[in-house]
């Protein structure tokens, strides 16, 4: 496995990346499909030392005091693995996204245009904690036909080098390049990998807040990623309490470390009475910590009041802010003014205010009658995802391997000058579209 050093600058690394990328481009899907297969069972051949290795990266966060929201997404154990792998396989079935005919047209006779997808190149993915993330962006980019340099946290480096060493043991035996997966495990490579705009296509940040905003600020290469994970549940006043209180329940606590995960519950005035004691009891048996606004506070005087920062906050953790609304319109007001474009989702029996909540909520996943941890790759069907897009251009949500594409446009003449086409005699274009 290649680790970088003094003596292997990192713009060496990045060209033979981009020089195996580019073999990978022309890949058929069997063969693309063939070394998926291959990291598959490489990684559970390997499942012992990748297990051993994430348990010691938890010893040394561990003792370092990292926070707990970091220390769960860092864990990596035998159901996090195997579910991993998994993806590996389910992204293998999918459609190969490289290759389609998106627009196929007759120009003029014997003059024909083709507009056909292919990969973006290289990828530059830097993430912290949650090593299996890892096996996710390696399967994504090479069923995309991309490379990738991936750069793991200083807390997940053993569980990075043992995965990847795996995938590149994989790759080994298959027509894919292992150079097309590297690894880098510094900051001072990350900072140089923001400047290699000549051999990076696309920056994929997935970590803290601040790191995200970091990357941004700091690179020429197109990044796409979120940086706040500030998700909003509203209980409308046409809710059904049998539904809203396990879907509260679930959005917060079920893994609340994730970006996904509610840090606002929001609900109509009319509702709260009978809706809050409910759900306050389900939510403290899961030792979650509630915060609230005024209103809330009248209901349920023995939680934690909330403040104007709490509104704008993603705590990654046990703990939950509670406002009270006076209608749709306020709760959407709410959303609008602090949510991140994530996820938001609505409670209700009323489709009348499903469809304004969804017409007027701007985020990337707006859901109804559902928890807001159905926002994820993997459960949308993509096989796995290399990060969430909260971004006003496309792709926005999880980012599968359709986000992983461009096109370029193919025109086959046969001798066609466009001269033909200008001045007082300009021949006219068919502009027909062929099947």
């Amino acid at each position: 496995m290649t680790i970088l050093n003094i003596a292997s600058p990192l713009i060496a690394i990045a060209g033979q990346t981009r020089q195996a990328a580019s073999k990978l481009a022309i890949l058929s899907t069997e063969a693309k499909n063939q070394a998926l297969e291959a990291i598959a069972q490489a990684l559970e051949s390997a499942r012992d030392e990748i297990l051993q290795a994430n348990i010691a990266d938890c010893k040394a966060a561990d003792a370092e005091g990292i926070p707990k929201p970091l220390y769960k997404r860092l864990q990596l154990d035998e159901h996090k693995l195997r579910d991993a792998i998994a993806g590996v396989r389910d992204v293998g079935k999918l459609a190969d996204p490289i290759g389609k005919v998106q627009i196929h047209r007759e120009l003029d006779t014997g003059l024909i245009l083709k507009q056909i997808t292919c990969p973006l190149g290289v990828l530059g993915i830097i993430f912290e904690a949650r090593p299996e993330a890892a096996i996710q962006i390696v399967s994504l980019a090479i069923k995309s036909g991309n490379g990738v340099i991936l750069k793991c946290g200083k807390e997940a480096v053993r569980s990075c080098e043992a995965i990847v060493k795996a995938i590149k043991q994989g790759l080994s035996e298959t027509a894919v390049n292992p150079d097309a997966v590297q690894l880098l495990t510094t900051r001072e490579e990350t900072l140089e990998l923001l400047k290699l705009d000549k051999y990076v296509d696309l920056i994929i940040p997935r970590g803290s807040n601040s790191f995200v905003r970091f990357v941004q600020e700091n690179t020429r290469i197109p990044v796409l990623g979120h940086a706040d994970g500030i998700c909003h549940l509203y209980i409308d006043k046409a809710a059904d309490i049998s539904k809203a209180v396990p879907i509260t329940v679930d959005a917060k606590a079920q893994y609340p470390a994730v970006c996904n995960a509610i840090e606002t519950l929001l609900v109509h005035q009319s509702i709260a009475r009978e809706f809050l004691p409910k759900v306050a009891e389900a939510l403290q048996e899961r030792h979650v910590e509630l915060r609230g606004d005024k209103g809330t506070l009248e209901l349920l005087p023995n939680i934690v009041p909330a403040t104007e920062i709490d509104w704008e906050t993603e705590y990654s953790d046990f703990i939950l802010s509670i406002k009270i609304v006076d209608s749709l319109e306020g709760a959407i007001a709410h959303i609008n003014e602090y949510g991140s474009r994530h996820t938001d989702a609505i409670i209700t029996e009323d489709l009348t205010s499903v469809e304004t909540f969804f017409g007027l909520v701007n985020s990337a996943n707006i859901f109804h009658n559902c928890s807001t941890r159905f926002a994820d790759g993997f459960r949308y069907g993509f096989g796995a995802e290399v990060g969430i897009s909260t971004q006003q251009m496309p792709p926005r949500g999880p980012v599968g391997l359709e986000g992983l594409v461009t096109y370029k446009y193919q025109m086959t003449g046969d001798g066609h000058i466009v001269a033909t086409y200008t001045g007082a005699n300009a021949k006219a274009f068919t502009h027909e579209d062929l099947v």
